[in-house]
């Protein structure tokens, strides 16, 4: 179960983008940003940019996950330039613009968020790897 903490509309400018990640990645409470759009080819598409300029370390799995789920459903997926990474303990996640696709790649790593949030929170026991 998760709370939304917040929805923004943010314009597609890498500054902006960025400051508004760093200034999530710092509250209390938050542990994951999901952002949606501005990951395809096109010259307005930043977001990726904007996460990897912020980020700590990359998660570089979860982006191989989403593309590699959307390319089931459409060989346009390959596009995606979605990335994840971590800042100050806060995980963001980089989904795709359209509704369809964005559905489709959280619910490709939606089960893994979890675990994923007890190793940032220090929790590294693995009782027996029971994800899904």
């Amino acid at each position: 179960e998760a709370d939304v903490v917040e929805y923004r509309v943010v314009p597609d400018e890498q500054v902006e983008i960025a400051a508004v990640l760093k200034e999530l990645c710092g509250r209390d409470g938050v542990d994951v940003v999901l952002t949606t759009g501005g990951t395809g080819l096109a010259p307005r598409d930043v977001t990726p940019q904007a996460t990897l300029g912020v980020i700590e370390y990359e998660v570089p799995g979860i982006g191989e996950v989403m593309r590699a789920e959307s390319v089931k459903v459409t060989p346009a997926g390959m596009l995606s330039r979605g990335v994840a990474g971590v800042r100050n303990g806060t995980l963001i996640v980089n989904l795709p613009g359209s509704p369809k696709a964005a559905v489709a790649s959280l619910q490709a790593v939606i089960k893994i968020l979890p675990h994923a949030l007890d190793l940032l929170s220090g929790k590294t026991e693995h009782p027996g790897n029971e994800i899904g």
